[in-house]
C-alpha cells in the first residue's frame, strides 16, 4: 500500500478510529474490479485513526452487490447473510489492520477482565497458537464474527452479551466518592466523641496537650488514610473494606484473620452506638422523669427498638441506607453549626456561674496546660480519645459531657439532635459494614464452614443473612450491656486493621512487584511501616491486655488458615516477597564456591508424570527430601504442536499433584524430537545456579527385551548422555516395575461408572414416584427398568470374574508403587561397594538411613578382596567408613567374585542374548558385512569375547547377591559402565538384567567419579 494511496485515509472527516477491510481472495473477478476503479476510487485496506463518527465497516464488494453495500452503510442495516452470500468455504476473508493481513486485535480492556467480572465481559484474544499458525482456509466468515474482530472482540462475548444487557439495566448500586466515601468518613469523624468526651479531654489534657492528642491520632488515621489510597488504587476493589485491601495484599492468612475479627468488630460497635443512642434518651427521659421500668432495662428496649430499625432500613437496600445517611450528615453538621454559633454569643450570669466566659486569652493562658484528675494521665485520656479515630464509642456515661454542650450551644436541642445522628449514623454504617465484610469473606471460602453467608440477594447482591447474623451479635451485646469491658477490645481490632492496612502498603512496595502500580503516588514505604508500627504501639497504649488478646486471637486464626490453605491465588505481595527472596538467594548462592562438605545429591529423576511412577519418585524423595533439589521430568514426542498443549496443559496439574502428596520436589518437562533429544536438554539446561541436578535417576527399563532397537538406543544412549555431561547415574529396580498407568486409567474408569451408577440411581429415584401414580403401566414400566437393572448387574458380574486376574496383577502392581511409602522394618541395606566412585555408592545408603522410614535398617559392606587378607582388607575398610563417620553393621569382603558362574547361570545369559547376537563367524565375510550394517545393534562374536570375562562377573555377581542379600530391604550395588563405542546396547542391558535378577528392591549407583564424601572438618 502506498503512502499517496493511504494518505486519503487521514483526510477523511468521517472515517471511523479503526477500519477493517475484509479483503476476498478470489482472483477471477481482477478484470471487472479493475473497471470498478476507473469509475471510483480504489478503497484500499487501511485503518484510520481520526474521527469516531461513524463506526463501520469499509468492505470491498462484488460488480452487482454496490446497492446492497451502499444500503449498508446508509441505513446501518446489516445483511441477514453473510457479506457475499454466494461465497463457499474455499474462499477466505481475511481481516485487514495496519494495511496488513492479520487476527491481531486493538488493545481492548476487556481482554484483561477477570472471569467473573461485574463491570464487565471478558472477551478472549486470539491465542498466539492461531496467530502464528499457518491461517485455516476453509474459514467462512460472516458479519457479525467480522464486527466482533473489527471491535477487539471474540465468541465469548456473545454468550453473556443477554446478561450483561439485563445487568446494566438492573446493576450494581453504585455511589460516588460524595455520597460513597466522603459523607462515610465524616459522620465517623465528626461522630460521638466530638460531643460527648473532647470538653472532658481538654479539661483533663487542657489545650496544649489536647491539640497534641488530636494530632497524633490524626497523624495514625492520615499515614492509614494514605497506606488506603495507593492499596485501593492498585487495581480494581471490590466489597469487603479492609479486609479486601489487606487479603488482596497480603494473601489469605493475614486477610482472613483480620476480616473475621473486622467483621466481627463491626457487629459489636452497632451495640455499641445504638447503647450511646438509648442512653442519651434514656437520659432525657430521667429528666421528665417518664422512665418505663429502669435505666439499664430502658436501654435495653430502646436499643432493641432502635436495631430493628436500623436493620429494615439496611435490608431495603443500599439506596434507602445512603439516603438516610445523607439526611443524618446534615442534622450533624447543622448541630456542628449550632455549637460555634452558641460560643460566641454572649454569656449570661446563669451560663458564668457554670464556668462558660466566651473566648478570653486569660482563661485560654490558664487552660492552656494540663490539669489531671482521677489518676489520669497523658496516654490514658490519649486512650479515651483515639477510639475517636476507629468510631467506637468508648464509655457510656455521657450525661455530664451532653450538659455541658447543650449549655454552650446556641440551641440546646440540636446538640442532642447531633448526638442521635451521630450515634445513628456510626451504628448504620456498621450494620452494613459488618455483613458485607462477612460476605466478601466468606465468598473467598477462607474459612469452610462459613459458605452459608456468602449467598446475596437482588441487584445489589445483599448479604441478608449477614445482616441477620449481625442483628443476632449486635442484640446479644445489647441485652448484656456491658459494653465498657469489651470496648478496649473491639477498638484494638480496629487497629490491628489499620496496622495491617499500613503494613500491606509497606510490605507491596518493599516487594517491587511490577504488578504494583499505585496510581495514587503521595505514598511512602517507610511511612506506612512508620504507621504500622505507631498503631501497634497506640494499642498496647490503649489497653495492654486487650492489645495481647487482639495479638493472640490474630495468630490463631493466621495458624488456622495457613494450615488449611485455601484454594485461591490473588497475586498477593507474599508471594511477590518469596520470590524476591527465592531469587536473592540463589543469586547469592552462585557466588558460594562448592565445597565437598556441602555435596548432596540433586536428582533429575526421569518420572514421566509424577503419579505414574511414584515408587521412583518415592524412594528418590526419600534421600533429597531437606537436602537436595528433585526434578520429576517428563518427555514429549510427537508433533510438537499437540506435544506443547498437552504439556503445558498438565505442568500445573502435576506441579499441584507433588505439592498435595508433600512431595518436595518441581516438575520439568520439555518437548522434543525423540526421548533422549528432550533428556539431553533436560540433563544440560535444569536447574539454576548452583542448584543444578548432580544426579541421573532412572527406572530400570524392565521390557527391553520386546522394546523396539531404537527405545533401547535412546535408553543406553541416556546413560552415556548423563556421563558426559559428568553427572551420577542411579538406576532403580523393583519387581514389579514403576509404571501404573494402566491401573490409574482403571481408577479413572472406575470412577467414572461410580458417578453415572449414582447419577443414574438418583433420577431413578426422583421418577419412583411419579411412575407410581400412573397406576399399571407405571408399574409394568418399573419392572422393566428391575428386569434392566439386573441384567446389566449380571452383566456386569460376568465381566468382573473375567477380569479377576487382571484385578489381581494390578492390585500386586500398586502395593509395589507404594512399598516406599511404609516404614521399613527392622532388617538391612547391603552395599556392594565394589568400585571407587567418589563415594556416591556409600552416601546415598547412608542418607535413607537417616530418615525416619529407614532408620530401623542397619548398612552391611560387600566388597571385593584377596582371599589371603581379608582381615586386612576388613581393617581398611572399617578405617576409611570410621573416618566418614558412617556407622555400619558389619563388613564382608568377597573373595570369589572372579571365578566363573555356574553353568546353569551362564545358560541362561547366552539364551538372554541368543536373539540379539549377529553370529557373523558362521557366516561368510559379505554377508557378515551386510548384516553389520543392517543391523548395527546386534552383538557380535567379537565383542562377545573381547568383554567376557566382564560377563562372566556380572552373573557371577547376581549369584553372590543372591545368595547374600536375598533377605535385604534394599541393596546399592556398583553400576558397571559401559565403554563407549566398545559395548553394544544390548549387551549392556544383559548385564543390568542378569546383575539385578530375581532381588529385593536394586539401586544400581555410579558416582562422577568426584569426591562426595570427606574425612577433613
Amino acid at each position: 500500500m502506498s503512502m499517496n494511496n493511504a494518505s486519503n485515509v487521514f483526510l477523511d472527516p468521517n472515517a471511523n478510529r479503526f477500519q477493517v477491510n475484509i479483503i476476498n481472495e478470489d482472483h477471477d473477478n481482477n478484470e471487472t474490479t479493475q473497471e470498478d476503479v476507473g469509475s471510483d476510487p480504489p478503497h484500499y485496506e487501511e485503518t484510520s485513526f481520526t474521527d469516531e463518527t461513524h463506526n463501520r465497516l469499509r468492505i470491498s464488494y462484488r460488480p452487482g452487490k454496490r446497492e446492497l453495500h451502499d444500503n449498508f452503510r446508509q441505513n446501518g442495516e446489516k445483511p441477514e447473510a453473510s457479506l457475499h452470500p454466494y461465497d463457499t468455504h474455499s474462499k477466505m476473508y481475511y481481516l485487514q489492520t495496519f494495511g496488513h493481513n492479520t487476527m491481531d486485535p486493538v488493545p481492548k480492556i476487556d481482554y484483561y477482565r477477570n472471569t467473573g467480572s461485574v463491570s464487565g465481559n471478558k472477551l478472549n484474544r486470539p491465542s498466539l497458537l492461531e496467530i502464528h499458525e499457518q491461517l485455516a482456509k476453509n474459514i467462512a466468515v460472516s458479519t457479525g464474527s467480522v464486527e466482533r474482530v473489527a471491535n477487539g472482540e471474540s465468541s465469548a462475548g456473545d454468550e453473556t452479551a443477554a446478561s450483561k444487557e439485563e445487568e446494566n439495566k438492573t446493576g450494581f448500586v453504585k455511589f460516588g466518592w460524595v455520597k460513597g466515601v466522603l459523607v462515610r468518613c465524616m459522620l465517623n469523624i465528626w461522630g460521638v466523641m466530638l460531643f460527648i468526651r473532647l470538653s472532658w479531654i481538654v479539661g483533663q489534657a487542657g489545650i496544649g496537650l489536647g491539640v497534641i492528642i488530636i494530632l497524633l491520632a490524626t497523624m495514625v488515621t492520615s499515614i492509614t488514610g494514605l497506606s488506603t489510597s495507593a492499596i485501593a488504587t492498585n487495581g480494581f476493589v471490590r466489597g469487603g473494606g479492609a479486609y479486601y485491601l489487606i487479603s488482596r495484599s497480603l494473601g489469605p492468612e493475614f486477610g482472613g484473620s483480620i476480616g473475621l475479627i473486622f467483621a466481627f468488630a463491626n457487629a459489636v460497635a452497632v451495640a455499641m452506638y445504638v447503647v450511646g443512642f438509648a442512653e442519651t434518651v434514656v437520659e432525657l427521659l430521667k429528666e421528665s422523669d417518664t422512665l418505663m421500668v429502669d435505666e439499664c432495662n430502658d436501654i435495653r428496649i430502646i436499643g432493641t427498638i432502635t436495631v430493628v430499625c436500623l436493620l429494615g432500613i439496611s435490608v431495603a437496600g443500599m439506596e434507602w441506607e445512603a439516603k438516610a445517611q445523607v439526611i443524618l450528615l446534615i442534622v450533624l453538621l447543622v448541630a456542628i453549626v449550632n455549637f460555634f454559633i452558641g460560643t460566641v454569643i454572649p454569656t449570661n450570669t446563669e451560663k458564668k456561674a457554670r464556668g462558660f466566659f466566651n473566648y478570653q486569652a486569660s482563661i485560654f493562658a490558664e487552660n492552656f496546660g494540663p490539669d489531671f484528675r482521677s489518676g489520669e494521665g497523658f496516654f490514658s485520656v490519649f486512650a479515651i480519645f483515639f477510639p475517636a479515630a476507629t468510631g467506637i464509642l468508648a464509655g457510656a456515661n455521657i450525661s455530664g459531657d451532653l450538659k455541658v454542650m447543650s449549655m454552650v450551644s446556641g440551641f440546646g436541642p440540636l446538640i442532642t439532635a447531633g448526638i442521635f445522628s451521630a450515634t445513628l449514623s456510626s451504628a448504620l454504617a456498621s450494620l452494613v459494614s459488618a455483613p458485607k465484610v462477612f460476605q466478601a469473606l466468606c465468598k473467598d471460602n477462607v474459612y469452610k464452614g462459613l459458605e452459608f453467608f456468602a449467598k446475596g440477594y437482588g441487584k445489589n447482591n445483599e448479604p441478608i443473612r449477614g445482616y441477620v447474623l449481625t442483628f443476632a451479635i449486635a442484640m446479644a451485646f445489647i441485652l448484656i450491656a456491658e459494653l465498657n469491658t469489651i470496648a478496649p477490645i473491639i477498638s484494638n481490632f480496629f487497629l490491628a486493621s489499620y496496622a495491617l492496612i499500613n503494613f500491606s502498603c509497606f510490605h507491596a512496595s518493599y516487594a517491587k512487584s511490577p504488578g504494583w502500580r499505585p496510581a495514587f503516588r503521595y505514598y511512602n514505604m517507610w511511612v506506612s511501616l512508620f504507621g504500622a508500627l505507631l498503631c501497634c504501639g497506640v494499642m498496647f497504649v490503649i489497653n495492654w491486655w486487650a492489645a495481647l488478646i487482639t495479638y493472640a486471637i490474630e495468630l490463631f486464626l493466621y495458624i488456622y488458615v495457613t494450615y488449611k490453605k485455601p484454594e485461591v491465588n490473588w497475586g498477593s505481595s507474599t508471594q511477590a516477597l518469596y520470590f524476591v527472596n527465592a531469587l536473592d538467594s540463589a543469586l547469592a548462592l552462585t557466588t558460594v564456591e562448592d565445597h565437598v562438605k556441602n555435596f548432596r545429591p540433586q536428582c533429575l529423576a526421569l518420572t514421566g508424570a509424577p503419579m505414574v511412577r511414584p515408587a521412583l519418585l518415592d524412594i528418590t524423595h526419600a534421600f533429597t527430601k531437606n537436602n537436595g533439589l528433585c526434578i520429576c521430568c517428563e518427555v514429549y514426542t510427537g508433533p510438537r504442536k499437540l506435544c506443547v498443549k498437552e504439556m503445558n496443559s498438565g505442568m500445573e496439574k502435576k506441579q499441584a499433584w507433588l505439592t498435595k502428596n508433600k512431595r518436595k520436589a518441581f516438575y520439568a518437562a520439555v518437548a522434543a524430537d525423540s526421548f533422549r533429544d528432550g533428556v539431553k536438554s533436560l540433563l544440560q539446561a535444569s536447574g539454576l545456579g548452583r542448584m543444578k541436578p548432580n544426579t541421573l535417576v532412572i527406572g530400570f527399563k524392565k521390557d527391553w527385551r520386546s522394546a523396539p532397537a531404537t527405545q533401547v538406543e535412546n535408553y543406553v544412549g541416556i546413560i552415556h548422555d548423563a556421563f558426559d555431561f559428568e553427572l551420577g547415574v542411579i538406576i532403580i529396580r523393583i519387581s514389579q516395575g514403576f509404571d501404573i498407568s494402566q491401573v490409574l486409567q482403571v481408577q479413572e474408569e472406575l470412577e467414572k461408572l461410580e458417578q453415572e451408577r449414582l447419577a443414574l440411581e438418583a433420577t431413578i429415584k426422583e421418577n419412583d414416584f411419579e411412575e407410581g401414580k400412573r397406576g399399571i403401566c407405571g408399574f409394568f414400566k418399573k419392572a422393566s427398568t428391575l428386569n434392566i437393572s439386573k441384567h446389566e448387574t449380571k452383566e456386569s458380574t460376568i465381566n468382573t470374574i473375567q477380569s479377576m486376574h487382571v484385578g489381581e496383577f494390578n492390585q500386586r502392581l500398586l502395593e509395589a508403587s507404594t512399598q516406599f511409602k511404609k516404614k521399613q522394618g527392622k532388617g538391612t541395606i547391603d552395599i556392594w561397594w565394589l568400585f571407587d566412585d567418589g563415594g556416591l555408592t556409600i552416601l546415598i545408603p547412608y542418607i535413607l538411613t537417616i530418615r525416619k522410614k529407614w532408620k530401623n535398617c542397619k548398612l552391611r559392606i560387600f566388597t571385593g578382596g584377596k582371599v589371603n587378607r581379608i582381615e586386612e582388607e576388613k581393617l581398611v575398610m572399617a578405617s576409611l567408613l570410621s573416618k566418614f563417620r558412617i556407622k555400619f553393621a558389619d563388613i564382608n569382603i568377597i573373595c570369589d567374585i572372579n571365578i566363573k558362574p555356574n553353568k546353569e547361570s551362564w545358560k541362561f545369559f547366552e539364551e538372554m542374548i541368543e536373539p540379539y547376537r549377529l553370529h557373523e563367524s558362521c557366516k561368510d565375510m559379505t554377508t557378515a558385512e551386510k548384516l553389520k550394517r543392517e543391523t548395527p545393534w546386534k552383538i557380535t562374536d567379537a565383542e562377545l569375547e573381547a568383554f567376557k570375562e566382564k560377563s562372566y562377573r556380572q552373573v557371577r555377581l547376581n549369584e553372590l547377591l543372591q545368595e547374600h542379600s536375598r533377605a535385604a530391604n534394599l541393596i546399592v550395588l556398583s553400576l558397571p559402565v559401559a565403554r563407549k563405542g566398545a559395548v553394544s546396547d544390548y549387551l549392556y542391558m544383559a548385564w543390568l538384567e542378569i546383575l539385578s535378577k530375581n532381588l529385593p528392591p536394586v539401586l544400581m549407583v555410579r558416582g562422577n567419579h568426584k569426591n562426595v564424601l570427606t574425612f577433613y572438618s
